[in-house]
């Protein structure tokens, strides 16, 4: 696949897939025959027709979903920001592998297809405070891997991540779309104390300073302050959205990736659900600036697509009572403009 530029991204924006009107106006239709009082499903109607608008149907479909983990290390965890070493991304991949983390029970519980896309963890990315993470043609080259492993028949795609080091990523890559400064992003990760966060909040600082003049565009700020899975991630909502496929993003890091691509255009992420809101501080405040809703708040802050795969079984909810669901007319039951008919009569 030819690599990607933030100018060629710019180009192709103009052919990616939208959404459709018509069948949204339809499904709104169909919603308001069904045997509930109008609006009475709240944000299961909304989803339901959001489904409808992207695939184009006004038969929904979540029966392959498919949940995607990309796995990148990170060099400026040299600086001492993560409560865990490196190493621990090579050894979460193999638990993934060996069906032992939370993902792989979830994927079980709410089944979907569970991916896991490891990318050089043998080289991690160069401390961004000090140069930029990836060079142009390493981070293209991951948002390409990122692009290639969403499957062609997906009707859902589900978004996670794993990577020691990478709320650090993730905080920079936020400053570096929506503005601010480290204090604003920076949150405790795994469990850091209180002079990591310090040390935290003051490298995402000196890489934002550092690099400010070139963080000019989507592929930019991945490159030089992100990481070869947030790359990835951004990759794989690109490729969804040139397919139509909605998506579910994970939390901080997967939404952060995720924004860096309102960069090409605002309504980028027109096709992603927030799956949920992590108890990061710095993921609230983007889903603000990104003005995504999350579907659920459990104060979770795994990774690993945890939460976007719970908010799959609220997805599958949406659909079901959409398709499934008597209408009026077909149960028999007086609605609403029967009952005020009546009354005039």
């Amino acid at each position: 696949m030819t690599k990607r530029t933030d100018q060629d991204l710019k180009i192709a924006y103009a052919s990616l897939s939208a959404f459709d009107k018509k069948f949204e106006l339809q499904a709104l239709q169909h919603s308001d025959q069904l045997t509930k009082p109008q609006g009475s499903l709240g944000r299961l109607e909304d989803i339901a027709v959001w489904m409808c608008g992207w695939q184009r149907t006004l038969t929904p479909r979540d029966g392959k979903a498919y949940t995607l983990i990309f796995a990148g290390n990170h060099g400026v965890t040299k600086q001492g920001v993560s409560a865990f070493p490196a190493e621990v991304t090579v050894q979460m991949v193999a638990n993934f592998a060996n069906g032992g983390a939370a993902i792989n029970q979830l994927c079980k519980a709410i089944p979907s297809t569970l991916r896991v896309i490891p990318l050089s963890l043998d080289k991690p990315t160069q401390d961004f405070t000090v140069a930029p993470a990836m060079t142009a043609e390493e981070c293209a080259e991951a948002f390409d891997i990122g692009a290639q492993s969403v499957p062609d028949d997906a009707d859902i795609v589900i978004l996670g991540e794993m990577g020691i080091g990478n709320t650090t990523a993730a905080a920079a890559v936020a400053c570096a779309v929506a503005g601010g400064a480290a204090h604003d992003w920076v949150g405790s990760g795994t469990g850091i104390d209180t002079d990591t966060l310090i040390r935290k909040r003051q490298v995402v600082d000196k890489a934002i300073a550092l690099h400010r003049g070139k963080l000019t565009g989507a592929l930019a700020i991945l490159q030089h302050v992100g990481g070869r899975e947030l790359a990835a991630i951004a990759g794989a909502v690109w490729r969804a959205r040139e397919l139509g496929i909605p998506v579910i993003l994970d939390g901080y890091v997967v939404s952060a990736a995720a924004a860096a691509l309102t960069q090409v255009h605002p309504d980028m992420l027109a096709h992603c659900l927030a799956g949920h809101k992590s108890v990061e501080i710095g993921h609230q405040r983007l889903l603000d600036a990104l003005k995504m809703k999350p579907l659920l708040d459990l104060n979770m802050r795994l990774g690993e697509g945890s939460g976007a795969q719970l908010a799959l079984a609220v997805v599958r909810a949406a659909v079901a009572a959409f398709t499934q669901m008597a209408t009026f007319a077909s149960a028999q039951v007086a609605g609403k403009d029967t009952a005020v008919a009546d009354k005039v009569a």
